[in-house]
């Protein structure tokens, strides 16, 4: 789904960016994808589904 349409950024383009480059908030995300430049609407969507990544992904990682 597209979070951002003015950049044509995309849930999966977050998600990517939160597993390869460990993404924790909109500013680092912006280091690496262009979002929130011009309406700004998509930025909370943005860190929702930041938050919800890095939830999902750590109550799968191997702790033992």
């Amino acid at each position: 789904m597209f979070v951002c349409v003015c950049n044509n950024v995309t849930d999966k383009d977050i998600k990517h960016a939160v597993n390869t480059h460990g993404v924790g908030n909109v500013r680092e995300l912006k280091q690496h994808l262009q979002l929130g430049d011009n309406c700004g609407k998509c930025i909370a969507m943005a860190q929702d589904i930041i938050d919800t990544q890095i939830i999902d992904e750590s109550l799968f990682k191997d702790v033992g």
